[in-house]
């Protein structure tokens, strides 16, 4: 398990990618107007327009976990979600803050 990233809201992707590179992040990549990622070397925030966001408006933390069912069971989330990169579940942590718990599609 780790830490894969952090999805920050991005309304306007161009002004959020100048102003996290401004402050010396680096861009990982970049899906059109939808997406795009940044970096210190260590951590990533993931920058999402409405349509990429687990939770619209909100500031989500993702896990990287190694079996995302057994999660799911654990934490009686329901089925996970299959995107293009990976499988997913949302889940809320006690104070009900939105964390995505994922596994990497091969």
């Amino acid at each position: 398990m780790k830490i894969g990233h952090v999805i920050v809201p991005a309304a306007d992707l161009d002004a959020q990618l100048e102003f996290y590179t401004a402050l010396g992040l680096t861009t990982r990549f970049r899906d059109g107007d939808r997406y795009a990622a940044v970096t210190d070397g260590h951590t990533t925030i993931g920058l999402a327009d409405e349509s990429q966001q687990p939770v619209a408006g909100r500031t989500v933390v993702s896990i990287q976990v190694d079996d995302l069912d057994a999660h799911a069971e654990r934490l009686s989330a329901g089925a996970p979600v299959t995107g293009p990169h990976e499988r997913r579940i949302v889940v809320t942590d006690p104070c009900g803050n939105p964390v995505v718990l994922y596994e990497r599609l091969s």
